[in-house]
């Protein structure tokens, strides 16, 4: 099961290589790997083989080019079960390396699954279609959340368009409601107040759930602590806490599990908007302490701790807070994300100023050049 340049990628992510590296060990050129991983070519039997021995596949991936280059043409019938089956298999694979590894280990796998999905959706069996569809569309989804994550907002609102067609394509609306929580996310990051207007009408759209007003509810709360509306942002953050308790019922969920953003770890972030640095440091204390070192959203726990670092700067704890930095800075180069890049970017503009020794200023500008992409 798996298109070739799909599982390609997969195998390649989950060996922590990049193109240039599989490429080194396969003997074949980078160019090679990029347009077989995006699907822009077909492999032969000799590049096949260099990259199944080179990732140790075991002869999957040889298989999978025979099965290539016998169907190139092939326009039959898609059996839905199998499909849906497996890619939906391959994209929780494919978040799971996302969280720990960052967006660029995964974008080209990510893209190539698409275009598979979406190749196959007209050829699927009518009444079971729509499933082809929504899984398309959970891809698309994500795959604009690491466009985001990987600074291209641009590409991100792109790829949550076309999850809103793929969605529709699939009976669903409810992706149009998330997207508007999406583009709130991207608003956010770019410091724009009409985060809070997008997440109110995601919360108003006829197709929202409470999971999405949810969602909503927490960008709508961090908007308004940017802006140090206290009032408007407890409202927002109670909202949220409503709304995730009616949160559980069938269906597609759009975006992260509700529960891996405590409540009490949004307020937390909510605090350092609103510069109630000794509140936020307590509950980021309270909340991190009860959580695994090394959770498998390695991208959500450096978030946070970033977050507590710079609250513990807002209340001259520097020595503390550059501690925290300092951990994370290993981490911090292997995710390359740009919203992670935002909130170093944060904690270095509130620890400059602070009485500092040389060896924290010097942490806090090494912050400061990565939250420039510099380092």
């Amino acid at each position: 099961m798996g298109d070739f340049g799909v599982e390609l990628a997969r195998l390649r992510t989950r060996s922590g290589w990049t193109v240039r590296q599989l490429a080194r060990r396969a003997g074949v050129s980078e160019g090679q790997i990029s347009n077989l991983e995006s699907g822009r070519r077909n492999p032969t039997s000799s590049v096949a083989a260099a990259c199944d021995a080179a990732l140790g596949a075991d002869g999957e991936l040889i298989r999978l080019a025979e099965t290539t280059r016998r169907g190139t043409a092939d326009r039959s019938l898609v059996e839905v079960e199998p499909l849906v089956a497996g890619y939906g298999r391959i994209l929780e694979q494919l978040k799971d390396i996302g969280r720990s590894t960052g967006p660029n280990f995964v974008d080209a796998a990510l893209r190539s699954a698409a275009r598979v999905l979406t190749d196959a959706a007209p050829r699927a069996e009518a009444h079971r279609r729509h499933e082809v569809w929504l899984l398309a569309s959970r891809v698309a989804e994500y795959t604009g959340w690491m466009a985001q994550e990987a600074g291209n907002p641009a590409e991100a609102l792109r790829w949550t368009d076309l999850a809103v067609r793929w969605g529709a394509n699939g009976g669903d609306e409810t992706m149009a409601a998330y997207a508007l929580v999406r583009k709130a996310s991207i608003a956010e990051h770019r410091g724009d107040p009409a985060a809070i207007v997008l997440a109110g009408q995601a919360a108003a759209h006829p197709a929202t759930t409470p999971l999405i007003r949810a969602h909503a509810a927490r960008r709508e709360a961090q908007g308004h602590a940017h802006l140090g509306d206290h009032g408007a942002c407890h409202d927002a953050l109670q909202r949220s806490r409503d709304h995730a308790r009616e949160a559980d019922r069938p269906g597609v969920h759009w975006g992260p599990r509700i529960e891996n953003g405590s409540p009490r770890l949004i307020e937390a972030s909510c605090m350092i908007g609103l510069r109630q640095f000794e509140q936020a440091t307590d509950l980021f204390a309270s909340e991190l302490r009860h959580r695994p070192e090394r959770p498998p959203d390695s991208n959500s726990r450096t978030r946070f701790e970033i977050r507590q670092a710079t609250a513990l700067a807002g209340i001259d704890r520097l020595d503390r807070a550059c501690h925290l930095v300092e951990a994370l800075l290993p981490t911090i180069r292997i995710l390359d994300s740009a919203t992670i890049r935002t909130e170093l970017g944060q904690f270095a503009g509130h620890a400059r100023g602070r009485a500092a020794t040389p060896g924290q200023r010097s942490l806090i500008e090494t912050a400061a050049a990565l939250a420039h992409g510099r380092g």
